[in-house]
Parts: C-alpha cells; sequence; structure tokens
C-alpha cells in the first residue's frame, strides 16, 4: 500500500502529462502481480467498493476527532479524504509492518461485509501513515482527482510492451482485475487475450468539439453531417439466434443497462453491434431530453413506464455485421452496411439518425441554426448540433482528434445574480468556485430573486479570483460552508449563464432548473437590477415543451 500512496503522491504533485506515463509505466514494470493491476485497476476507476461510503469515513472521523474541529478543516481542505488523513490520530500500539498490501485492501474490501467494514478501515488507518492513509480513503471512496485519466494509465501500461493504446482499449472490456492475462501478454509471456463474451462492449469513438478556426484546414467533401441528438450516448449488441441469442445495452462508459431498457433490447434481433443515441420516442416525434430523464435510472421497469415512455435507438454506426468486425473500415463504408442493417432489422423501435445534406460550410452553418428546416422537422427540438465524420474514418477508441468532430448549436444565455457561494474542493478548497443565481420574480411584496441554477466552471483562473475577492468582501450571512452575498437591485454581482435546456423542478423556488449551466461572462457591467426575469426562462421552456424550433437565446 505504501509504494501505492507514493505513486499516487507523486502523480496528484506532477503536471507534465509524459512525466505521469513514466511513473506509471515505472510502477507496473517493478511491481509484482497482482498488486500493479490492482493499482491500473484504481487508476482507470474500474474498482468499486459496495459498502465503503463517504458517511463510514465520515463516522469514523467522528469518533476520533471533535466533530466541530473536523468540520471547520473539513470546509477548508475541500477533500474529505485528505482532511481524514492529516487529522488520523496516530495509535502508537501500531507497529510500522502493520500497513496492508494494495492486494489486502482490494480483496478484503471485495468480500468483507457492511457491519464489518468501519473496524476494519479503522484498523488500516491506525497502521498506515498519513500519506498511505491518504491513499487508502481515495481508494475505497474512488475519487483519485489526481489529474490522470483512464486513457492515460492504459497507455502506460501499453508501452511496457511496445503496444498502441488502442489495442488495450479494445481488449478492456473483457478483461478484469487484477489483469494477470494482460500484463502477461504485455511483457511477451503469453498470448494477447480474447474475450469470451458473446456480445462485448467496444469502447466507444468520441469527437471534438469543433472551432471556428478549425474549418479553415477542413474539406466539406471529405464530410459527411448528422444530427447531435440529445439523448444517451448508447451500444446495442447482440449474438447468437434462438434459444442462445444474447442483446444487451450498454451506456458510452461500458456500463450494461439492458435490464432497465427490455423493450430496446427485444428489438435487438440481428447479430451485431450498433452504436447509436438512446431516445424517447412518441407518436413519431422525438421527445426532450427532461422526458428521456423521467426513464433514466429507474429502479422498477414497469408496463406503465414502458408504454408512457417508450425507449428508442437512433443508430449512428454499425461495428459488428453478424461475426464480422467493421471498425477496421471507413466510416462511409459502415454507414452502408448500416443502412442495410437496419432495413433488416426492421424494427420500429430502431432507425438511421439522417444525415444532413450540404456541400459548403455555410450550407451547414444554416442548416445547424435551423434545423427543422433543415430535415429534421417535428424533432427539431430535440437536435443539439451536427456531428461531422470524415468518410474515411476507422473506428477508433477514445477521442483521436480530426475524424469526428461535434459542432453543438448555441446555447440558451440570461442574466443572473449571484446569491450563495461556497468553497470548492481539492485545488479549488482555498476559493469561493460554486456558485448559486437567481433572477428576479414578482412577488407581493415586491421583486425578489429566486435561484434558478448552480454552476461551478466556465470561468478563467483570474476570473475565479476576481469573484472569490468580490465574495469575501461582500459576503451577509454564514450558513456554515455557505456565504450569502449581497444581491439587492443596485449591489451585487451579474452572470451571463449559458445552460443547454430548462426542466421544471419542484426542488426550486423559481419552479424551473437549469441544464448543464456554466458561467459564460462576468457582466460586471450590469446592475442586477436589469438581470432578466423569470418570464424569460418561462418563455424558453414554453418552446422547448411546445417543440416550437430553435430557442436559442441571448439577453
Amino acid at each position: 500500500m505504501n509504494d501505492f500512496a507514493e505513486l499516487l503522491d507523486r502523480l496528484a504533485y506532477e503536471p507534465s502529462r509524459n512525466n505521469k506515463l513514466r511513473l506509471i509505466a515505472d510502477y507496473l514494470r517493478t511491481t509484482p502481480d497482482p498488486e500493479r493491476g490492482y493499482a491500473l485497476a484504481a487508476l482507470t476507476g474500474a474498482l468499486s467498493f459496495k459498502h465503503a461510503k463517504a458517511g463510514v469515513i465520515r463516522a469514523l472521523i467522528a469518533e476520533r476527532t471533535d466533530p466541530v474541529l473536523f468540520a471547520l478543516s473539513y470546509d477548508y481542505v475541500g477533500d474529505l479524504s485528505e482532511t481524514v488523513a492529516l487529522m488520523w490520530p496516530a495509535d502508537p500500539s501500531q507497529k510500522p509492518n502493520a500497513a496492508p498490501s494494495l492486494s489486502d485492501v482490494v480483496e478484503t474490501l471485495a468480500t468483507l461485509g457492511k457491519t464489518q467494514l468501519p473496524q476494519q478501515l479503522a484498523r488500516w488507518l491506525d497502521g498506515l501513515d498519513e500519506n498511505g492513509r491518504w491513499a487508502l480513503l481515495k481508494l475505497v471512496t474512488g475519487a483519485l482527482r489526481i489529474g490522470v485519466s483512464a486513457r492515460l494509465a492504459k497507455t502506460a501500461a501499453a508501452s511496457l510492451g511496445g503496444k498502441e493504446p488502442n489495442e488495450i482499449e479494445i481488449l478492456w472490456p473483457g478483461l478484469s482485475p487484477p489483469y494477470t492475462e494482460l500484463f502477461a501478454w504485455l511483457e511477451g509471456r503469453a498470448e494477447k487475450p480474447e474475450t469470451r463474451d458473446l456480445a462485448p462492449f467496444r469502447p466507444a469513438m468520441l469527437a471534438h468539439a469543433i472551432e471556428e478556426t478549425d474549418f479553415a484546414a477542413l474539406n466539406p467533401q471529405d464530410f459527411t453531417a448528422e444530427w447531435k441528438w440529445d439523448g444517451i450516448r448508447v451500444q446495442a449488441a447482440a449474438a447468437g439466434s434462438g434459444d442462445h441469442h444474447l442483446a444487451r445495452l450498454y451506456s458510452r462508459t461500458g456500463e450494461d443497462i439492458s435490464k432497465s431498457f427490455p423493450d430496446l433490447a427485444e428489438a435487438l434481433r440481428l447479430p451485431g453491434s450498433i452504436d447509436g443515441e438512446l431516445l424517447i420516442v412518441r407518436d413519431g416525434r422525438v421527445q426532450s431530453f427532461n422526458v428521456l430523464q423521467q426513464r433514466l435510472n429507474r429502479k422498477a421497469v414497469t408496463p406503465k413506464l414502458l408504454s408512457e415512455f417508450p425507449a428508442h435507438l437512433r443508430a449512428y454506426d454499425l461495428l459488428v455485421d453478424g461475426d464480422e468486425d467493421l471498425r477496421e473500415k471507413p466510416f462511409a463504408e459502415r454507414r452502408r452496411r448500416l443502412e442495410a442493417f437496419v432495413q433488416k432489422l426492421h424494427d420500429p423501435r430502431v432507425d438511421l439518425s439522417p444525415l444532413v445534406a450540404f456541400n459548403t460550410w455555410d450550407e451547414l452553418t444554416a442548416a445547424r441554426a435551423n434545423p427543422a428546416s433543415a430535415g429534421a422537422g417535428a424533432d427539431a427540438e430535440a437536435v443539439e448540433g451536427v456531428m461531422l465524420k470524415r468518410r474515411d474514418s476507422t473506428y477508433v477508441p477514445g477521442r483521436p482528434k480530426g475524424p469526428w468532430w461535434k459542432w453543438k448549436r448555441d446555447p440558451f444565455t440570461v442574466d443572473a445574480v449571484l446569491m450563495y457561494a461556497q468553497r470548492g474542493h481539492g485545488k479549488r478548497s482555498s476559493y469561493y468556485s460554486d456558485y448559486t443565481f437567481g433572477v428576479w420574480k414578482k412577488s407581493d411584496s415586491g421583486d425578489e430573486l429566486v435561484p434558478v441554477g448552480k454552476a461551478y466552471f466556465g470561468f478563467t483562473d483570474e476570473e475565479l479570483q476576481q469573484i472569490d475577492r468580490f465574495v469575501r468582501n461582500n459576503t451577509i450571512e454564514r450558513f456554515g460552508p455557505v456565504r450569502e452575498i449581497a444581491h439587492e437591485p443596485e449591489k451585487g454581482l451579474v452572470f451571463e449563464v449559458a445552460f443547454e435546456g430548462l426542466q421544471r423542478s419542484t426542488r426550486h423556488k423559481s419552479g424551473l432548473a437549469m441544464r448543464f449551466p456554466r458561467i459564460s461572462r462576468l457582466r460586471w457591467d450590469k446592475p442586477p437590477r436589469e438581470a432578466d426575469r423569470i418570464d424569460v426562462l418561462e418563455a424558453i421552456l414554453g418552446k422547448i415543451e411546445s417543440g416550437r424550433g430553435p430557442a436559442r437565446a441571448a439577453s
């Protein structure tokens, strides 16, 4: 555990990507099985422990320290694992050799019961030093936050055998910790692992957001365009036939969600693998994401739910046709095969994502601005933008820059007033970086501000310092870690807030909640009395709910 803790500590303070790769590769090269396999699993987010919740850790530290002191310390530090690691009182009865190995921790947590967990965690914490305690708690909670992506960790593993990272990505869904087969292959001691799953998940290919400056280097004739639907990216895989038929629906990250969508799984009768978008379609019309949300994460899939929220797959790409893997073939060919596959499948619950006709970037710009007139029709409000795909692009796991681009429609924007602020976590724990903002609403006593959303990104580091200074100088009330900020008609700070959508909410006094809000601009020039009113948001929501075409509007 100590070696793993040292690795995490060095990674957390290392800004260079190449140096992070070197650190991980050196650790994997010099650490024996199964220790290195569990470390790789932790770095890629492949470990989860059912009973190891943050509440358990809070209860343990409450037994050992003053709760008020802990609350103040946690508020200042901003990270639970770091706070507990620093405050945990050392037990002089513990010997240095009491520190567990990473393998011991992972294998014990996998079998430990809920009632036994607190005592075991306490014993481990007693046997570790400050750095070891921090690493243990990061591992247990699954929130490493050390600037290492799953892709980076897999790239480091691939370097052990001089392999391409994509080779690891393709194999990954069929592997499980501690990855002894993977390391044996990378070190030349065994053949390449093969998945035994008949309908496995294939790592998804993702797109880069396109900027206006990118178009100059791109030839429109090299690309196809299709609508970017506002749903959930999924992958549908099926294999076998008759009594041996197997069908699965996966999320973008590879989670099996088939049980939540049995109606869609029933439609996957042909062997193959489709990349597409999960939507709700009623009476031939795609519903908003707000409607889809009512179907997501339901524990019980009732006949009423299936009837009121019928799941639909809009197909983007074909990865496997029968037993043939198509990922190395160009997109143009995969698209032709997809059209034939969907036609043969012949199920109303699965259809093709239509291509958007264009010859120039100006034509595509016009289509993006008004999907309803460019072929999307009544489904226009479910369009997030357009996807650009090179005709010759192969299907590559991850996010390679160049083959695929996403060009989202302009977001909604409103001017809102800062009402509350809270310190962030990790590197932002010293700054007030989490903001609640509101708009004006008429009440019996006159105009009042009502909260409509929260945001913690969209601003630069310099702007963060400016906002933090404003918060500290204009705090009028404190509620634990939350600061209430002066928000009067003539005194306060106005944000231009960008967001992707709206929905009704009983949790907000305004009755509305924004989807994906972020701070797009600081309006130092605008007094709070000139911020937007709830009527503006109601008008936007009305257009969304009625499906009356684009409703992107700036104030």
